[in-house]
């Protein structure tokens, strides 16, 4: 059987057939069992699942300021200037980081 027109490519993988798998599925499987799955049940429970989506040690101001830095900093020297945020500036009305917009009326550095 061929691929299901109905489903998107991209992160699907069946396995019809297809004695290699893809090197995607190895790493997916390495993780599961090595973090994912913290009692070793072949399931994610609720707090695994807690953990893997919302890891505690994970800084969503940080990521979140890298991810426009990433996307806006056309020159990539690390800085932002009016003209790339502005250029941007839809990225920065719908972040959090800029608590979706409002920030950058308040902030005289923007």
């Amino acid at each position: 059987g061929g691929a299901d027109p109905a489903l998107p490519p991209g992160d699907m993988y069946s396995q019809d057939g297809d004695a290699d798998e893809p090197e995607w599925v190895k790493t997916e499987r390495e993780q599961f069992v090595e973090f994912r799955d913290k009692n070793r049940d072949g399931k994610m429970d609720k707090e695994e699942t807690k953990d893997w989506i919302l890891p505690s040690d994970y800084d969503h101001a940080e990521a979140e300021a890298r991810h426009l830095v990433y996307e806006s900093d056309q020159d990539k020297d690390g800085k932002l200037t009016r003209e790339e945020i502005v250029d941007k500036s839809d990225l920065f009305v719908g972040s959090q980081a800029t608590d979706f917009g409002e920030a950058l009326v308040r902030h005289d550095e923007f």
